[in-house]
């Protein structure tokens, strides 16, 4: 049976007139990572300061328990079961990165033997013990995101809420952070994810939520949300003419492109559909000299669950953050 980190029954928040979350049901199994996705002003860093008992739901939200707690009646325990690592970083840059580590054992109230015996550890686990003794303000970006991990697990959570973790770090620095995550995965903790970047949900997230308009608009893993969108096709080349104008003929539900000699088949990308026209063509001795399939990517799915959304643009209530506005083809 699924042991559930995370659940949450009609979830609701208004500010004043302003209804944030509508409702919104959520399940995260233990040891995954849930990505939560939305433009600007969808309730994403809402519903992570509600989960993470910063910010009370509605009277009117239904059950929520976050590690096997009651948010209502245990909030504390519930609290001592988790960790958050805000968009932005908590380090302290006048102190050094070492007093960082414990002030955090401090407020754990871990001995002092305990609290430098965690520190060390976690400082050499996210590679910072050379610049252990340094300020945390000569730190770069990628550091302090480190050391801002590091420090949220000082307690020892079992579950992580990483609200968009790598905004502002260089490709190399959010990469090495997804290393981090997995990192923190394979070991049995649970990661809930918001991310301004679709290629960080896809990489990292086994299930996926699209928050829009205060609602979920899809949920399930990243592959099951994009053979959800169409303009999915397998990209047929052929050389000769010939063998070309034969496909097509075989294949007449497919687009042409006479000028290059290539055929658009629509198809869901998924093995089924490829199986089924790799078939077709075998059983007509059609032989392509290059065969690609393309499938919408997250960009696509986000802009065609979102895009019409009127409030798209408007800022959350507690949120500064942006998604990127241009999508793009991923080619498999």
């Amino acid at each position: 049976m699924t042991s559930w980190a995370i659940t949450a029954n009609g979830l609701r928040k208004s500010y004043g007139d302003k209804t944030v979350l509508d409702g919104i049901d959520l399940a995260v199994p233990e040891g995954t990572v849930f990505s939560l996705l939305g433009p600007n002003g969808a309730g994403k860093t809402t519903a992570v300061k509600i989960l993470s008992t910063l910010v009370s739901p509605d009277p009117a939200s239904g059950e929520i328990r976050v590690g096997g707690h009651d948010l209502a009646t245990d909030p504390r325990a519930a609290r001592a079961a988790i960790g958050v690592t805000g968009q932005f970083s908590a380090v302290d840059g006048l102190i050094t990165g070492e007093e960082n580590m414990l002030l955090m054992a401090d407020l754990h109230h871990l001995s002092r033997g305990e609290g430098r015996r965690v520190a060390a550890e976690l400082l050499e686990r996210f590679d910072l013990t050379e610049a252990a003794k340094k300020p945390a303000s000569t730190y770069s970006g990628g550091m302090k995101r480190r050391l801002d991990i590091a420090m949220t697990l000082v307690g020892d959570p079992r579950i992580i809420f990483l609200d968009e973790p790598t905004t502002g770090l260089d490709p190399r620095s959010r990469h090495n952070m997804w290393q981090i995550i997995r990192g923190l995965v394979s070991g049995g903790v649970t990661v809930f994810l918001t991310t301004q970047y679709l290629e960080e949900a896809d990489q990292l997230a086994d299930q996926i939520a699209v928050l829009n308009d205060g609602r979920i608009a899809a949920q399930g893993t990243a592959e099951e949300l994009k053979r959800r969108i169409p303009g999915g096709h397998v990209r047929l080349r052929f050389s000769d003419p010939a063998a070309y104008q034969f496909a097509a003929v075989t294949l007449p539900e497919a687009a042409r492109d006479d000028a290059s000699l290539t055929l658009r088949v629509p198809g869901d990308g998924s093995q089924r559909a490829l199986r089924s026209l790799l078939g077709r063509l075998d059983a007509a001795g059609i032989e392509a000299d290059e065969l690609t399939v393309h499938t919408p990517d997250l960009d696509d799915v986000f802009f065609a669950l979102t895009g019409a959304d009127p409030r798209h643009g408007q800022s959350d209530p507690t949120s500064q953050s942006t998604l990127p506005s241009q999508s793009k083809e991923n080619v498999r």
